[in-house]
């Protein structure tokens, strides 16, 4: 999967999105123009291949990575980092 050049401290920002529990993949979509498929894609790329499925683990059983399984809304905390 192609995917955009990232400088070092992007990539950091995102792996850790990524792994915050509550940090939807669309917040990291809005903030860095990622798709999932493509963070999937930089996770596995970053991340050893026992602690990427490990995450992917995680994030599949995860109903706050995404918005639309979310039980609820309000009261979300926003990052100072994260953009709107």
């Amino acid at each position: 999967m192609k995917l955009p050049n990232l400088d070092s401290e992007t990539i950091d920002r995102i792996i850790e999105m990524a792994w915050e529990d509550r940090t939807p993949m669309e917040a990291i979509e809005a903030q860095f123009g990622l798709l999932e498929k493509q963070v999937i894609a930089l996770m596995r790329q970053q991340m050893k291949e026992s602690s990427f499925r490990m995450w992917r683990e995680r994030v599949t059983k995860r109903k706050t990575k995404h918005l639309k399984k979310r039980e609820f809304i309000a009261g979300r905390f926003k990052s100072k980092n994260q953009k709107s």
